[in-house]
């Protein structure tokens, strides 16, 4: 029974901070003014999907070639052809943006600790090429991302094996259209249009610039990208993965604000984590309802 009292009273004191804690976890819509119940009207049911996201997509096109030809800028400002980081071997590929800070950086970081785990290094067995979609972005940007990742990467020997490109909006476009990788601008907090929503997605590409396999996601398997690099370093081509797609974020034009698809994540856990220390007191209720019951029966019986 003592147990009982004892959490009678945490509640009881702590009450409050548990109607804040689950008021957090449950997204609620703020307004100016609070319509009278009988006045709120119900909004129009939207059938569609909205117009940027229709335009978000990932399309596997296997054994299909890159733009080898594709001019860019490497983090260096040099100016390179997509081609010469091919026919040598192997290349992990993606299509992101530098200055993003919702998706890519959670995708490059997913790729970046799968690497940690493989065995292989960049520059000897595979090479990493990262293309920027923002025309916008410079030399000077991409370098200063290469040298964040790299130190996370913690292989300074392995610097001559990733690349991060930047390019025109020709270059751009001939590398997205070949990947299957669709997007579009959207405009910021700030109304500018400076922002992108895109899906993630890497790609492996032979050495001789065939797409041989789409990774979809910001967690990959260290066993199936290596996999995947003995498999493309053969010349073999893989299969479609479920198109599941991970969006880089939601944005609401009537309210032109964006959405993490981890805030989601984090409401739920909030949820999960009222219902664990639910369930604990009600295991710790019946197990001091259970005792109080046996000393009673003993006290009985004499």
């Amino acid at each position: 029974m003592q147990n009982a009292q004892t959490i009678r009273t945490i509640l009881k004191a702590a009450g409050g901070s548990l109607l804040t804690l689950a008021l957090a976890c449950v997204p609620v819509a703020l307004h100016a003014q609070v319509s009278d119940y009988g006045q709120k009207e119900m909004g129009a049911v939207q059938n569609t999907a909205p117009t940027a996201l229709q335009k978000i997509s990932v399309v596997q096109k296997l054994n299909q070639p890159l733009p080898l030809d594709a001019v860019f800028h490497d983090e260096a400002g040099n100016t390179v052809r997509l081609g010469d980081y091919f026919n040598k071997r192997p290349v992990i590929f993606s299509t992101v943006y530098y200055e993003c800070k919702m998706l890519c950086p959670e995708e490059i970081n997913g790729l970046v600790g799968a690497l940690q785990m493989v065995k292989f290094d960049p520059g000897k067995q595979f090479d990493v090429v990262l293309v920027s979609i923002d025309p916008s972005e410079t030399p000077a940007i991409a370098a200063k991302e290469k040298a964040f990742y790299l130190k996370r990467y913690d292989r300074p020997q392995t610097a001559n094996g990733w690349h991060f490109l930047t390019g025109d909006a020709a270059s751009i476009k001939a590398v997205t259209d070949a990947v299957g990788f669709g997007y579009t601008r959207v405009p910021g907090p700030d109304g500018k249009m400076d922002q992108f929503a895109h899906a993630s997605a890497i790609e492996i590409a032979t050495p001789q610039g065939l797409l041989s396999q789409y990774y979809l996601g910001v967690e990959f398997a260290p066993r199936d990208i290596q996999l995947g690099l003995v498999e493309a370093s053969a010349g073999k081509i893989g299969t479609p993965v479920d198109n599941i797609l991970t969006y880089c974020y939601r944005y609401d034009p009537t309210l032109n604000r964006h959405s993490l698809l981890i805030g989601r994540i984090v409401q739920a856990g909030c949820l999960l984590t009222l219902l664990i220390l639910g369930s604990y007191m009600v295991v710790m209720f019946r197990r001091d309802i259970k005792s109080a019951r046996s000393v009673t029966t003993k006290l009985a019986n004499g």
